[in-house]
């Protein structure tokens, strides 16, 4: 089995082995992965932390071994905590990197990040001012970073960035943690889900206090949000329907 690393900024992973093909989610400097199969000038591989699947242009990334893939994606794994930084190279060149980019890479890749990053688990009461770094980033599908991220990849790198592992997309991370029944038995940190009207989870934001959220709709905002669900300031109306409240750590 090969391995690889994502030595760019961002690299997009994508349904099928095409550029025209739907983007489902994204890679960021130092994340690493599985090459499952190739095809052509495109990879499918399997993300180390969070199992995610897809296709990737072979271009993009750099081989690695196992042992380095697992030792960078571990418990040595360091995050940026600038909206967008840079990592500079012997040659004195410069890659971008974004706030959730796993800069333990950059000893592997001789490469030197003098920025903040976060290591370990922080306290729950910091979910909130890492998300708040979010606002106004853009909705994007599949996206992962303040450039433009959605629902689900905003939870997830909240989540990542204050060392907390969980899954990337809505539908999985409903499966997480304690069910509770009213928004008043919730902490600022935990997460909303939000069904259509077949049931099927579609959205998810983090809870605040006061009855506020923070989620992706358009762009990072803060709603309020009721039994009901999410009641949308500028549009006077409720925009997502409340189908269940996890605590999940």
């Amino acid at each position: 089995m090969k391995y690889g690393i994502c030595h760019l900024s961002i690299v997009p992973i994508r349904e099928e082995n095409s550029h025209k093909s739907e983007l489902v989610s994204q890679l960021l400097y130092g994340d690493c992965f599985k090459i499952t199969s190739e095809k052509k000038d495109w990879m499918q591989i399997s993300t180390l932390q969070d199992s995610y699947t897809g296709w990737i242009d072979n271009k993009q990334i750099k081989e690695i071994s196992q042992k380095e893939a697992e030792k960078i994606s571990g418990t040595g794994a360091q995050y940026c905590q600038q909206l967008v930084d840079y990592i500079e190279a012997d040659d004195q060149t410069l890659t971008t990197v974004v706030m959730g980019s796993n800069i333990a890479a950059a000893r592997f890749l001789n490469q030197t990040y003098k920025g903040t990053a976060s290591k370990g688990v922080n306290k729950k009461s910091n979910l909130i001012k890492t998300a708040s770094l979010y606002l106004n980033a853009p909705y994007l599908w599949g996206g992962k970073t303040p450039l433009g991220i959605d629902c689900s990849g905003l939870v997830q790198m909240v989540y990542r960035i204050n060392g907390y592992a969980i899954p990337r997309d809505a539908s999985q991370q409903v499966n997480l943690g304690e069910t509770l029944s009213f928004i008043d038995e919730s902490e600022a940190g935990d997460l909303a889900f939000f069904d259509d009207h077949e049931g099927n989870i579609v959205h998810v934001g983090l809870l605040l206090e006061n009855h506020y959220i923070l989620h992706a709709h358009g762009k990072v905002r803060i709603d309020r949000i009721d039994q009901t669900g999410i009641y949308n300031f500028d549009t006077q109306q409720h925009s997502h329907k409340l189908r269940i409240i996890k605590k999940i750590i």
